[in-house]
Parts: C-alpha cells; sequence; structure tokens
C-alpha cells in the first residue's frame, strides 16, 4: 500500500501537470490574485512536508553512506548543500522544538523564509529564559506572521521579550548582549593585502557599535552619492592572508589590527569630518537612565541601518558597552526619562580634553590596573564616578587606563579594588 506522503505527493505533481499549458493571460485579476495566495500557502503546507520528512530521514542517509539527510538531498535534488543543511536544521527544530510553528506551516499561514525567522529568533533567546516564555514567544511570532513578512518578523523577533516577559526583558538582553559583544572582541580583525594592480584589499571584522561609527563616517563623504555602492562587494571579499609563516603570528597581527581599528574608530575627531544630515557625525545612543545605571540592561544604537547586512542585534548595545563608550569615545549619550523622552543630551563635556589628558599622563604615566604597562599614550580616560550617577569630568575623579582594563572597568563581571597606591585590581564576581 502506498504511503498517504507519497501519494499526496503525486497528486500535486499531476495536478500542476494538469495545468501545465494553462495560460494565465485569460486569467481575471480576482483569479490571479486568488491563484497567487493559494499557492504561497500551498507552498508552505509542501515545505513543512518535505520538512517533516527531512526531520526523520536519518536511516536515507546511513543506507547510502551519506553524511546526513541534507547531503543525500543536496545530492540527489541538486540542490545547494547550505541550504539543504539550513532546511534540516529547521526540519529538526520544528520536530523536537517547534509544534506551534509546524502546525501553521501545515496550514499553509508561515512560509519557509518566516519560519527560519521565527525559529532564529527563539534560537537567539538567553539560555536562561524558561520554555513558558519561549512557548508564548513562538505563539506570538507566530501570530504575527499573518501581518508581517520575514523582514518585520525579525525587527519584532529582536524584542520580543519586551512583549511575552518585559519584567525579564532588559536583563536578559543585557546577558545576550554581553554575551555577543565579548565574541565580537574575540573575532575583531584587519587584515591589509596588495593585490599587485595598485590596489590594496582591506578586510576586517570588528564589533557592530564599531561599524556603526565607520559607516557614519564614511557616510559624512559619500552622501549624497554620486555613483552607485555594490551593496554586495563586501560579501565578496576574501580576508586574504597574512604573509608571516607563523601561525601565531598570522593570528596575533590581524587581531592587533582590528583592535587598533576599532581604538582608532572610537577617538578620531567626528567635527573634522563634513557636516552631514544638519550635524557634524555622531552615533548616538538612546537609554532610559534606570537600565544606564543597571547592571545588565540594552540600549539603542542610532546609525546602525547604516550597515548593510542581517541585523539581528546591530541596533543595540548593553549598558556597560554605553557606559564605557560615554566615558571617552565620541557618542552623544540620549539619556530618557518617562515617556522615553530625553531627559539628558551628552556633550563633548563628557569627555576629557586634551590638556586634561595630557595632566592625567604625567600623574599615571601607565595604565593604573594593578601589574599593566601600557603607556599612557594609548590608554583611554575613565571616570571613577559614572557621569550617569552624578560623576564630573574632572582628572581627580579620571583614571587612565587601557582599553582592555577599561572595558573590565565597565564588566559586570568584576569587582574593582583600589589599592593603597592608587592602583586598581580586579576580582571576578562569584
Amino acid at each position: 500500500m502506498t504511503h498517504p506522503m507519497v501519494a499526496a505527493a503525486s497528486d500535486v505533481r499531476s495536478s500542476l501537470k494538469a495545468v501545465a499549458d494553462a495560460n494565465p493571460t485569460f486569467m481575471s485579476v480576482e483569479e490571479k490574485a486568488t491563484a497567487l495566495q493559494d499557492l504561497v500557502a500551498a507552498e508552505g503546507q509542501l515545505v513543512e512536508l518535505r520538512l517533516r520528512i527531512l526531520a526523520d530521514a536519518g536511516d536515507l542517509a546511513a543506507g547510502t553512506a551519506a553524511k546526513d539527510a541534507a547531503g543525500w538531498l543536496a545530492h540527489h535534488t541538486r540542490t545547494r548543500y547550505a541550504d539543504a543543511r539550513a532546511d534540516l536544521r529547521l526540519a529538526e527544530a520544528l520536530d523536537r522544538d517547534r509544534q506551534r510553528l509546524a502546525a501553521a506551516m501545515r496550514e499553509g499561514g508561515v512560509t519557509l523564509a518566516q519560519a527560519h525567522v521565527i525559529d532564529r529568533a527563539l534560537s537567539a533567546l538567553p539560555t536562561g529564559v524558561d520554555a513558558q516564555t519561549v512557548a508564548e514567544a513562538e505563539a506570538h511570532l507566530v501570530e504575527r506572521a499573518r501581518e508581517f513578512g520575514p523582514k518585520e518578523l525579525g525587527r519584532i523577533g529582536r524584542r520580543i521579550l519586551d512583549v511575552v516577559a518585559p519584567e525579564v526583558a532588559e536583563a536578559a538582553e543585557g546577558v545576550r548582549l554581553a554575551e555577543l559583544e565579548a565574541h565580537a572582541a574575540e573575532r575583531t580583525r584587519l587584515t591589509m593585502r596588495r593585490l599587485g594592480d595598485g590596489t590594496t584589499r582591506i578586510s576586517s571584522i570588528v564589533p557592530d557599535a564599531a561599524a556603526t561609527r565607520f559607516a557614519s563616517y564614511l557616510e559624512a563623504h559619500a552622501n549624497p552619492r554620486r555613483t552607485p555602492v555594490d551593496n554586495h562587494a563586501d560579501q565578496r571579499c576574501d580576508a586574504g592572508t597574512p604573509t608571516a609563516h607563523d601561525p601565531v603570528a598570522r593570528l596575533a597581527r590581524p587581531r592587533r589590527m582590528g583592535e587598533a581599528f576599532v581604538a582608532f574608530l572610537e577617538t578620531v575627531d567626528a567635527g573634522r569630518l563634513p557636516i552631514h544630515g544638519g550635524n557634524a557625525t555622531s552615533v548616538i545612543v538612546t537609554i532610559p537612565l534606570d537600565a544606564l545605571r543597571a547592571e545588565l540592561a540594552a540600549a539603542d544604537l542610532i546609525g546602525s541601518g547604516l550597515v548593510l547586512g542581517d541585523d539581528l542585534t546591530g541596533d543595540r548595545i548593553s549598558a556597560s558597552e554605553a557606559r564605557r563608550l560615554a566615558c571617552n569615545a565620541r557618542i552623544i549619550p540620549a539619556v530618557l526619562g518617562g515617556g522615553s523622552l530625553p531627559l539628558d543630551l551628552g556633550r563633548a563635556r563628557r569627555l576629557y580634553n586634551a590638556t586634561q589628558r595630557l595632566a592625567m599622563a604625567v600623574r599615571d604615566r601607565t595604565c593604573r590596573a594593578e601589574g599593566c604597562d601600557i603607556p599612557a599614550d594609548w590608554c583611554e580616560a575613565h571616570h571613577l564616578h559614572p557621569w550617569e550617577l552624578g560623576g564630573r569630568t574632572d582628572i581627580d575623579d579620571g583614571v587612565l587606563a587601557c582599553s582592555h582594563h577599561h572595558h573590565r572597568f565597565h564588566d559586570t563581571q568584576y569587582l574593582v579594588e583600589r589599592l593603597p597606591n592608587g592602583d586598581f585590581r580586579f576580582h571576578r564576581r562569584r
């Protein structure tokens, strides 16, 4: 006896064969609209059926010595392996965790693209979020799929905890962003390679906040644009390979160059760049006052839309990163009070000026973290008493710290102890 799924697939193909020669020219507008909507819904149902079988096709892969079901599918159906792998991951998620999403696809209410976005949004939730909250988030996103496409669903998914669990959303988002920022710091790289044709390829990986700043600087020169921009050119450039033979050197130099590039972007004088958008180039961070003072919270990064790509995180940074940037980077911290109205708009007075920096360099000589000998010229000025708590940009309330230890000052995983000689010792919280 033929399995119902096999029979259904055969019936679909037979139905499509029956209209293979039909001409849509003679369809009315209403008929075209109905057919297109029904076909999209049917595609969702067909995809769900395919994924349901794919999730259980491990024995098929084993029988042919394929690496997995995705490998078998890509080889025998002449599809891209990357697409098959993505479908297999989604199929396993639907089978294991996303029953509500699977049911919506089965009814034709969610497309494949929407399903991928919803699954990714749910997978990106912090590990500490309980199963009930995840289920509520899934239900909300599935319901919103009736109104919104993948891009809009992605935006809703990034803030889904604000909807289903506002009491834990801010802290959970703060934890997630802190983890992403630590990951970004580890992956930061920059390489330069001569191509032999009079050009040099510059490739880099930097944190989202630094990329936003760089894009805003470029916009100052490129706006209004006079020539089309190839939005995918950066995706086609490979990173290049350093010429050093030592594998440690190959890793270390791109990392050092990347960190230096981030430091440059954070300290370059935006006032010397062209005026655009009615103001000197700036990056604005908006954050509620209570969140700014909290250990685990998030801030919105205005300007991230300048950077192309899959923007799941680029519009937000952690509160600790906002506090660090407010110490020495040329951002405008817009602190919000009730009703999201601007309570305070930070200006350059929040930054130590050149004369103050010189005085602090004479006093501190190096980074003041215990055992650190990074020279003053490479250090950043840190507010000992945070400005969001009423601190002042005075020499007595400032200290020089290298980039690494400046991050630790604002890292909620560390306690800071001031030693009798004025140095600072860091202790990881237990």
